[in-house]
């Protein structure tokens, strides 16, 4: 099928069916059970409905949602950095399905740009109740100096401390977040300076994270304390592996062997993490398992192909990517900025911070009605009839066609012959795979997913119960004749 085709009928990527052709159903056998891929567990006291023209209560603006000036990305108010301040001991018990940033610096590091971090996990094309809380952790003063940056998003906090200390990284709960990111304030290095130690505290953080343990039961209570009322027919959580993207109620969990249920984040081997590198060689110490040759190449090595490792030399392809292909760069700014534009740019280039919107409510729906990056499951849902011995191909064609969803590649485990409880629970990345390429229950798709999937997902299950109703009645109707 021709994109170019496919979205010239569509409109747009993320096209499809109009809101008017079908009603609204109730039926939740078909709700999509999709794991948006960077926002999280709304309030679990707020429900998203759909109202009687077939929008979304969450899409209203309330007094709590509130976005920039162009119309891209959740505002607030400027904060006082001291106001977002979280200590060891007053650190929310419940904090949970958050992103942790240990973040290694001076008093005097360069700036490293957090507002670039934050800013696509603020994109306006997810509710406010869906972003994650992103928990800073590291030097008070460094950050201090960044909050510039970053005191116009909402849902941020400061934790001042030290990333390699365990207490600080049980404070924030690291067992319970849905992804730990290592960053790195580095000073210049000089040509005297040891390659290798450049990225030594990150290195050393990913490994004390990892050879961390936390209670069974402590962890299971923090993971469903905060799981959203949504959930059960459309969910942003991140749950363990094979079970993402379900509710307690509706996931197959107690089916499941100890070993399918070893994405649990007991260990912190099972915590989802990525380090920041400045030297590409320096990834054969991330992981202690590992056996590739240390002289292999970064995109080649194990850790990079499970997403736990990213190196600056990536930017330079990107670039280059760029450069060459000009129409690349839009998928680029959906994948890395959520949308910023150059408005935007030029108002963080003068320094001002960013304003607040003063467009009206069906400009604001306009700007937020754009494709984001999310995974759905293949265990369950509407695409569960592909996860057995299915082709890709097939699946691609009917996620476009019937959801408007594009599938861009894979998510599965390392060890998918190896049942055994030792199994990792690592997955790694498939980019684009063959037509032919045979699928398994466990894999998890990467894709991009329109504005109102929720929306497309009830309108298909209610066509598949008209056609239902409509075979039993003609059956009933022959076998009387």
């Amino acid at each position: 099928m021709d994109l170019r085709e496919s979205g010239e009928k569509k409109g747009r990527i993320g096209g499809g069916l109009n809101r008017a052709d079908v009603p609204i159903s109730n039926n939740n056998h078909h709700r999509h059970r999709v794991k948006t891929y960077m926002p999280s567990s709304p309030e679990p006291d707020r429900k998203s409905k759909i109202d009687k023209n077939g929008k979304s209560e969450d899409a209203q603006l309330t007094p709590e949602q509130e976005f920039d000036s162009t119309g891209n990305f959740h505002w607030c108010p400027e904060q006082d950095a001291e106001d977002c301040v979280i200590t060891k001991q007053l650190s929310p018990s419940i904090l949970s399905h958050h992103i942790v940033v240990c973040i290694f610096s001076d008093d005097d590091s360069p700036l490293i740009g957090l507002g670039s971090f934050i800013m696509p996990l603020r994109a306006s094309n997810y509710r406010f109740a869906e972003l994650k809380p992103v928990v800073l952790l590291g030097n008070l003063e460094y950050l201090k100096r960044e909050w510039n940056s970053i005191k116009n998003f909402p849902k941020v906090y400061l934790m001042p401390g030290s990333p390699l200390n365990r207490s600080y990284l049980r404070a924030v709960n690291i067992n319970s977040c849905d992804m730990c990111v290592i960053l790195s304030a580095r000073k210049g290095v000089s040509e005297n300076d040891d390659p290798t130690l450049v990225d030594k505290s990150a290195i050393l953080c990913s490994l004390n994270i990892k050879s961390m343990t936390f209670d069974e039961t402590a962890a299971l209570i923090a993971r469903n304390k905060k799981l959203p009322a949504i959930s059960k027919k459309f969910t942003t959580c991140k749950l363990p592996p094979l079970i993402e993207g379900f509710s307690p109620s509706s996931s197959p969990v107690k089916s499941l062997s100890k070993s399918q249920l070893r994405g649990e984040a007991i260990h912190g081997a099972n915590i989802p993490m990525i380090t920041e590198l400045a030297n590409d060689s320096n990834v054969q110490f991330l992981d202690q398992d590992d056996e590739d040759d240390p002289d292999t190449e970064l995109y080649m090595t194990q850790p990079f192909a499970c997403g736990t490792a990213f190196a600056v030399s990536v930017l330079d392809s990107l670039m280059s990517t760029s450069y060459f292909n000009e129409n690349a760069l839009t998928l680029i700014r959906t994948l890395i900025t959520g949308g910023a534009t150059p408005q935007l740019e030029q108002i963080l280039a003068e320094g001002a911070g960013i304003p607040g919107s003063q467009l009206s409510s069906s400009e604001l729906d306009y700007i937020r009605d754009r494709c984001k990056v999310g995974q759905a499951s293949l265990y369950d849902g509407p695409f569960a009839q592909f996860g057995d011995n299915g082709v890709y191909s097939d699946l691609f064609v009917y996620a476009l066609k019937y959801f408007g969803i594009l599938c861009i590649g894979l998510h599965r485990f390392r060890d998918t012959k190896d049942k055994s409880a030792s199994s990792s629970c690592k997955r790694y990345v498939i980019t684009n795979p063959p037509n032919d390429f045979t699928l398994l229950p466990s894999d998890m798709v990467f894709c991009f997913l329109p504005y109102d999937v929720e929306l497309r997902i009830s309108q298909q299950a209610d066509l598949d119960q008209r056609k239902k109703k409509k075979k039993s009645s003609s059956r009933s109707r022959s076998s009387r004749h």
